[in-house]
């Protein structure tokens, strides 16, 4: 079964908010990653190498509260669309079925495809507006 979990965006200040939940919620940070170390021609990362790509923090048993910083060419995150949910499918197969599921009527922001630091991965927003993540793989977001 498919877990879901959500997936905040910011403008620069990613690394900044999740030292205030981690102070919070307690624990450590399961991932950081910035746009700088991710590897191959797709993200030309500039001015914007130092923004958090993806950071994960496990919060309780079953939950991880993931987010990272939109980079400028991506456009200004403002409130409404500066979150998406997460789901950690069970095989490849799973997560092209919950990504056509979900698409149909929406639209598909990026196809499910081999992501660069190992899952399969893709994006969309649903007919509703909500926008959702979709992985498979070593880094998902499973509970």
């Amino acid at each position: 079964m498919a877990n879901v979990n959500p997936y905040l965006t910011f403008d620069g200040t990613c690394e900044e908010v999740f030292n205030f939940y981690r102070s919070v919620f307690g624990g450590e940070f399961a991932t950081v990653m910035r746009f700088k170390d991710m590897p191959g021609p797709h993200m030309e990362a500039g001015d914007d190498g130092n923004l958090v790509m993806h950071m994960a923090l496990p919060i309780g048993q079953h939950s991880i509260l993931m987010g990272s910083d939109r980079p400028s060419s991506f456009g200004k995150a403002t409130k409404g669309d500066n979150f998406s949910l997460a789901i950690g499918a069970d095989s490849r197969e799973h997560a092209d079925k919950l990504y056509k599921g979900l698409s149909e009527g929406g639209k598909a922001e990026m196809p499910m495809g081999d992501a660069p630091w190992g899952d399969y991965f893709g994006m969309l927003t649903d007919r509703y507006g909500i926008q959702w993540m979709i992985s498979y793989g070593p880094s998902s977001p499973q509970a």
